[in-house]
């Protein structure tokens, strides 16, 4: 396998970015880090990353950027914003949007870069520790096969979808499911408690099922525990792409119930106060609030 050459910058530390810029320093390269709240740095400081002040500082003698930011308004201040990684002209390397946000949103902000990809991740923040997720690429061809190397140090399977764009639409894609599917493991469990069964035993009967796909198994555990600490994936984020997803039908005409169903779910989870928890925290939004009789 080639190795990527030069320094990557990643900017963006939560628990994806964390993961891929541990990653990259295993493997040996030399990682430049940003992060909006600067005391997430310090960890891979310690570990041998530069710990840059902005994003044109992060970027500075690399030969590729990774962008892990939370959502577009992010991405725009990485990108756009003062001392953001275009604020100065052009990028000279391979720029890999890795946030998920709008497919139209990546291209926006990407202009006229010359090298951009944008980069839908499966996995988890484990994944992207032991070079474990499965990575869909947009961008054109040239790009895609200059950023290849660094893509395949950081996941086990490396797809091109397409044009710029088209890895955001498989990750929302694939988002919408995780969060139907939760919800569903979710909204059987609440009845289950509601209409005197044993929660525990129907989460670990519900597990140990054909009817449970991967992620149910997993976000069970969550659940039979009741701890939505530490998230994998934060409930906010979730009812996030949800819309995106919900945005992306309404433009080409499709109706989708359960995606409706379930960002409407997440959002009322959210403004609960749940956002920060994990995206398995949407169980709360089926149970009526303290106090209240709705």
């Amino acid at each position: 396998m080639t190795r990527t050459p030069g320094p990557v910058a990643v900017l963006g530390l939560g628990s994806m970015g964390s993961g891929l810029a541990t990653r990259l320093l295993d493997q040996g390269v030399q990682v430049r880090v940003w992060n909006r709240t600067a005391e997430r740095t310090e960890p891979l400081a310690k570990a041998g990353a530069f710990a840059a002040a902005h994003p044109a500082d992060a970027v500075e003698g690399t030969s590729a950027a990774i962008c892990t930011v939370a959502d577009g308004e992010a991405l725009g201040h990485v990108l756009r914003g003062p001392d953001g990684v275009l604020s100065g002209g052009h990028y000279p390397g391979a720029l890999f949007c890795a946030s998920t946000v709008a497919p139209d949103e990546v291209v926006r902000l990407a202009g006229d870069t010359p090298s951009v990809l944008d980069v839908g991740m499966l996995g988890n923040r484990e994944h992207a520790r032991s070079g474990e997720l499965r990575l869909f690429v947009g961008g054109e061809e040239r790009a895609f096969s200059a950023g290849r190397p660094l893509l395949e140090l950081l996941g086990k399977e490396v797809v091109h979808l397409g044009e710029l764009g088209s890895g955001m639409r498989m990750k929302l894609l694939l988002n919408l499911l995780m969060g139907i599917e939760v919800q569903a493991l979710a909204e059987a469990v609440e009845l289950a408690a509601a209409t005197g069964l044993d929660r525990q035993r129907v989460l670990r009967t519900i597990a140990g099922s054909g009817f449970a796909s991967p992620v149910m198994a997993f976000k069970s555990k969550r659940m039979a525990a009741g701890r939505y600490d530490k998230p994998d994936f934060r409930l906010r984020l979730m009812a996030k792409d949800l819309r995106l997803a919900q945005e992306q039908a309404e433009a080409v005409g499709l109706l989708l119930p359960l995606a409706a169903a379930a960002a409407l779910t997440h959002l009322r989870a959210t403004e609960q106060g749940h956002g920060d928890e994990d995206c398995a925290a949407v169980t709360h939004a089926l149970t009526p609030n303290p106090g209240t009789d709705t």
